[in-house]
């Protein structure tokens, strides 16, 4: 979380500066219609700005992806730059339109205008000739940007109609580029500030073209089949088996992928909850039914239907030098330490020389319960000498700080892997923090939420 602060506010503080050295109007008193100028200004140049790098982080590279430690953290910084842009766009739209409904209201005057200006720059002159239609296509353009943000933050509108839609906000976003670069004061284009602005819409222009030509993450896609599905009905969890005979790079323990079962649908992000064998190319899957597609899997999957997996992706894989390790999988989240575990399990069998550098307690909190599920669970944990503590919330009720500092005394010396619930997760964290985690950089926390 710390990385996803310092990108955002560098970004807001990079662009204020330099908005500061080339337009330091605002320092000046020159009434209020020349102040309206200035933000409007600023307000737009930070709204694209926001736009920009929300749409380069939607075809998710590589190198922000390690900067920010995985995709779980770029895909939350991408949210609040959404966020930031509906803001900001707001105050920019009130900069604009608000005046104008003042001056009608006879509440305000507005100043006396001078003769239009003439620019000897033929560029400058046609910029100024598109005011009227570059106006127009922005407001239009941020009505629907406020609409298809509406929909991708509100959680009870099926993953399917925000996958459909949001898809659009490329297109807006191309709109809003035309208004910009029209409406922009020409004179910023000579200056820093205009290069960092260019650089950006024209990134931010390629990535929506991307975007639309159905291209994100294609070079990391490769075809595969279902070999084998088992459903937990008490669990509502299906795991399956996917066969990549070709394409698979390989990945560590803790990673995740994006698998599309259903083109209509697209792709949704699933842990992997395997360890990555070569010889038998074959990934597993676990992925429970929390929404309204996810639970029609158990139903709408077949042994031997095609997928297309993308990836791998995310940064929870487990690496640090403390010498001691806890776990937290609350739910569906103890998927990544399955996979770890059966790794160290690979390892132990085939290095059983070399010796264990760390130990390990895994702590699995369910409200559901399944036998069958939690003797596999047992099984793992075993093959990889990993201590294995099971809560079920209605026999144990909650895992806590409390509890965990209790049955792992010498726990200031671990790190802290924890998958599951947000609110848990951000709960634990400062309980162990305030009874003396040495540092919040020894918390990993998996923010496992894609929209």
């Amino acid at each position: 979380m710390k990385r996803i602060k310092i990108a955002f506010w560098s970004l807001v503080a990079l662009l204020g500066i330099l908005w500061l050295v080339v337009d330091p109007r605002v320092l000046q008193a020159s009434g209020f219609f020349a102040l309206r100028g200035s933000m409007v200004q600023l307000s737009g140049i930070l709204a694209m700005s926001f736009m920009s790098v929300a749409i380069i982080l939607a075809l998710r590279p590589r190198w922000t992806e390690r900067w920010l430690g995985g995709l779980d953290k770029m895909y939350r910084l991408h949210k609040w730059l959404g966020i930031g842009a509906l803001l900001v766009a707001s105050i920019h739209w009130l900069w604009s339109q608000g005046p104008k409904w003042l001056v009608g209201f006879g509440w305000l005057t507005r100043p006396e205008r001078g003769p239009p200006k003439v620019s000897a720059n033929a560029v400058e002159e046609t910029l100024r000739s598109w005011r009227g239609a570059a106006e127009g296509i922005g407001e239009w353009a941020f009505y629907l940007a406020v609409l298809l943000i509406a929909v991708a933050l509100i959680q009870r509108i099926p993953y399917r109609f925000f996958y459909k839609t949001h898809r659009l906000l490329a297109v807006v976003y191309l709109a809003l580029v035309f208004h910009t670069v029209v409406l922009t004061d020409y004179s910023y284009w000579t200056s820093p500030l205009g290069a960092v602005i260019a650089i950006l819409l024209a990134y931010g222009s390629w990535a929506a073209i991307v975007v639309l030509a159905r291209r994100v993450g294609a070079a990391r896609k490769v075809a595969g089949t279902i070999t084998r599905l088992h459903y937990f009905p008490a669990l509502r969890v299906v795991e399956g088996e996917i066969d990549t005979p070709d394409g698979w790079p390989g990945h560590k323990p803790g990673q995740f992928a994006f698998v599309t079962w259903d083109e209509s649908e697209g792709p949704h992000p699933c842990t992997i909850a395997s360890s990555w064998n070569p010889s038998d190319h074959q990934l597993t899957f676990v992925s429970k039914a929390l929404g309204d597609y996810t639970g029609r899997m158990a139903d709408s999957l077949r042994v031997g239907q095609p997928v297309k997996i993308e990836g791998p992706y995310g940064c929870f894989t487990f690496d640090d030098d403390r010498p001691r390790q806890i776990w937290v999988g609350a739910g569906i989240g103890v998927s990544p330490f399955i996979a770890r575990m059966k790794q160290l399990a690979r390892d132990r069998q085939f290095y059983s020389g070399r010796p264990r550098c760390q130990a390990i307690d895994l702590f699995h909190t369910t409200a559901d319960w399944s036998d069958e599920a939690i003797a596999k669970l047992t099984k793992d944990a075993e093959a990889a000498g990993v201590r294995l503590h099971v809560f079920h919330n209605a026999r144990d009720g909650l895992l806590t700080g409390e509890r965990i500092r209790a049955v792992a005394p010498d726990w200031k010396q671990a790190s802290i892997w924890f998958c599951g619930p947000a609110a848990f997760g951000d709960a634990l964290r400062n309980d162990l923090l305030g009874h003396g985690l040495p540092s919040a950089e020894h918390f990993h926390q998996e923010l496992f939420a894609m929209r």
